[in-house]
């Protein structure tokens, strides 16, 4: 059976944990939500847990909503150059962050005019580094009970999100904070590197039955 995803920003530890064990299908035909991992993602640096936020044009429509795969980022604000300064202050110590550092930097190099094409491009760029094959099926109309797939939609919230059991691995800066659970899939990386597949592999994705 197949999951039905949001497309989210570099997505979270579990949504990743979810590509690299079954057949995914994207949700196409949903509405916009704010305070969810579609325009956020979560890292770690030396203050802790830190958002990285993509700012969006808001143009709802007659009711107030806007499609989300009509939502078009807002590139009159340096967003991309800041996100990138970001994640080299974060993770340049970290074991791998040059082992895929020319790979990413492109994504922040990029005019990207729509929020959901920038994040199947971080998609792709995550299921490379995971040596799996890029989820190509997407929905073709919006349905709230979903009968022939498994809904994993709620892993795009912020808040209410499933809960689940983390095995905890080495952060950068773990020893000042303590482990952070579910940052995006990228802190994994830069500090697991190819293992993050057999970790990811090994996750309880379970939270699916919920």
């Amino acid at each position: 059976m197949s999951i039905v995803l949001h497309p989210t920003y570099f997505p979270t530890i579990a949504s990743a944990a979810v590509l690299v064990q079954h057949p995914v299908v994207w949700e196409m035909f949903d509405n916009y939500q704010k305070q969810t991992y579609r325009n956020r993602c979560y890292i770690c640096n030396d203050l802790g847990k830190h958002i990285l936020s993509i700012s969006i044009q808001h143009v709802g429509g007659t009711q107030g909503k806007q499609a989300y795969r009509d939502v078009k980022i807002d590139n009159s604000f340096p967003w991309q150059r800041q996100h990138w300064r970001t994640l080299e202050t974060a993770y340049r110590t970290s074991p791998f962050f040059e082992f895929y550092e020319d790979d990413l930097a492109p994504l922040y190099q990029r005019a990207f005019s729509h929020l959901m094409e920038f994040n199947l491009a971080t998609i792709a760029f995550v299921c490379e580094c995971l040596g799996i094959n890029t989820p190509t099926d997407k929905t073709s109309s919006y349905e709230t009970d979903l009968s022939e797939n498994s809904d994993g939609r709620s892993l795009a919230n912020v808040k209410n999100a499933p809960l689940f059991e983390q095995e905890p691995y080495v952060q950068v800066f773990g020893d000042r904070h303590g482990f952070v659970k579910n940052t995006s899939v990228l802190d994994l990386l830069f500090n697991e590197g190819p293992n993050a597949h057999s970790y990811l592999k090994g996750f309880n994705t379970d939270f699916l039955n919920g």
